[in-house]
This record gives structure tokens, C-alpha cells and sequence, in this order.
């Protein structure tokens, strides 16, 4: 059961990384104390399967990455992944239209 908190931990860095996070914003992003946050990405302790939906939903993940290491191949470049969730939320709707548009322009 260890070798699975760790691997999933090392997977929780690597992602959080990617999106320029620190352990500090996830933590405050998934409502959970920094400790709680370290101890799951150094594999000492799980997440709740709440936690785990929300941060896979905050790191724009799926559950098969996270939990299992299963990567899926989505049609949305990481890059846009990131972008999102960097936005704040108060203005991921206005990103969502400008992309839309760009959609009608290119189609």
C-alpha cells in the first residue's frame, strides 16, 4: 500500500510542478492544512476520495493518472490545461468564450 501513496505522491509533485503551484496554493485550493498536503505528496498519507476529485479537477487531471498512473490521451494540449487552471475562476467564463470564438473563426 506504500509503494502506492508514493507513486501517486510523485505524480501529485510532478503535476503541481507542471503548474507553477506550490504545495501551499494546492493546499489552500483543496481547503486541506499544508502538512496534510506534504504528507499525501511524500506518500506518508492518502487523500479523501473528495480531495482526490477536487484535486484532480484543480490540476486538470483524470482519476486514472492520479490514482493509477493510467495516462489518457486528451484532444487539449497541457498548455491550455495549465492556463485554466491558473485562471481565476471569476474569469474562466470570459477564457472559455474567447476560445469559442476562436473555434468559429478556424472552423
Amino acid at each position: 500500500m506504500n509503494d502506492y501513496k508514493k507513486a501517486m505522491g510523485e505524480r501529485l509533485r510532478t503535476q503541481r510542478k507542471l503548474r507553477h503551484l506550490t504545495q501551499e496554493q494546492l493546499a489552500e485550493k483543496l481547503d486541506i492544512s499544508i502538512k496534510h498536503y506534504s504528507e499525501a505528496e511524500r506518500g506518508i498519507i492518502g487523500l479523501s476520495v473528495e480531495n482526490l476529485i477536487k484535486v484532480s479537477e484543480v490540476l486538470g487531471i483524470s482519476l486514472d493518472y492520479l490514482l493509477k498512473g493510467i495516462t489518457i490521451e486528451y484532444p487539449v494540449p497541457v498548455r491550455m490545461i495549465e492556463i485554466y487552471s491558473l485562471c481565476p475562476d471569476t474569469k474562466k467564463k470570459y477564457l472559455l468564450e474567447i476560445l469559442e470564438l476562436e473555434a468559429k473563426l478556424f472552423s
